[in-house]
């Protein structure tokens, strides 16, 4: 299993010399099967690189997007996606809905006067629209199955496993804090642990911390790394305003914790050009 991301910026993309490092494109995660399927999770601004990198490979049947919610910074990209402007293009897209047109009209509504020039019924790609499986589902040779996230409004994290190996993506997930469709912190030990790979939400310092709001301090992802047993957290989420001296700070910062609790977990903050294979 090869994870690639493409944007790991949280709330809004930003651009300027002091986040060269670790990119200003918003959530964007590919995943490719030993088999070679092809998952993108959420469409913020960095699928737009991604579509035009599969463009260039001839790649643009049988893909499949999953969101983890439809908040503008996790689907603001899709629009600029370009397979989905091929008629020979097959997407399969699925969100966390209790209907499957749920996610579908979320998109609808961006690519819309007097938002965006086209709309979506007039695209040339055959999309389909499908609601995530609370039990689960798979994409090729991968499982995946999902949890509900601690954030505003509705959405799910993910675990995709693969030949023995586990990569648990939960961005947008407040650890300390429980929302009405949240679960408490001890589900989310659950369902990340062993993981191979933890990508979770690290937006905040304790200082800056809004209670609240969403996402998680990066004292909370290193709790919930270790006391998952977790091999390797990625730092995710960048606060638009955080530039690369201050995620630096946050990746040294979490490591120092990591080491302190002699825990035996390799830390990184995720950048837009990061690329792991399990």
């Amino acid at each position: 299993m090869l994870i690639r991301s493409w944007g790991s910026r949280g709330s809004i993309s930003v651009s300027g010399k002091e986040y060269l490092k670790y990119g200003g494109d918003t959530t964007c995660i590919e995943v490719v099967s030993s088999e070679g399927d092809l998952i993108v999770i959420d469409a913020g601004t960095g699928i737009r690189r991604l579509g035009n990198r599969l463009l260039a490979e001839g790649r643009i049947s049988d893909i499949n997007v999953v969101f983890t919610h439809p908040h503008w910074d996790h689907l603001s990209g899709f629009p600029f996606f370009k397979p989905i402007y091929h008629e020979e293009a097959k997407i399969i897209v699925k969100g966390p809905t209790t209907t499957q047109n749920y996610i579908k009209g979320v998109i609808e509504k961006t690519m819309t006067a007097p938002y965006f020039p086209v709309e979506l019924e007039d695209i040339a790609a055959n999309i389909e629209f499908h609601e995530t499986e609370a039990e689960g589902f798979n994409v090729g040779s991968i499982k995946i199955t999902t949890l509900p996230i601690n954030h505003t409004n509705i959405g799910v994290g993910f675990r995709l496993e693969e030949d023995g190996k586990s990569f648990v993506f939960l961005t947008d997930n407040e650890l300390s804090f429980t929302h009405p469709s949240g679960l408490g912190f001890d589900e989310y030990v659950k369902f990340s642990e062993g993981a191979d790979l933890l990508i979770h939400d690290a937006e905040y310092t304790p200082e800056d911390y809004r209670e609240g709001w969403g996402h998680s301090t990066y004292t909370d992802a290193v709790r919930l790394a270790k006391e998952a047993g977790v091999k390797t957290l990625g730092l995710f989420h960048h606060n638009q305003d955080r530039d690369d001296d201050g995620v630096d700070a946050i990746e040294k910062a979490s490591k120092e914790l990591l080491s302190k609790e002699d825990a035996k977990i390799d830390c990184f903050a995720v950048s837009c050009d990061s690329e792991i294979e399990l």
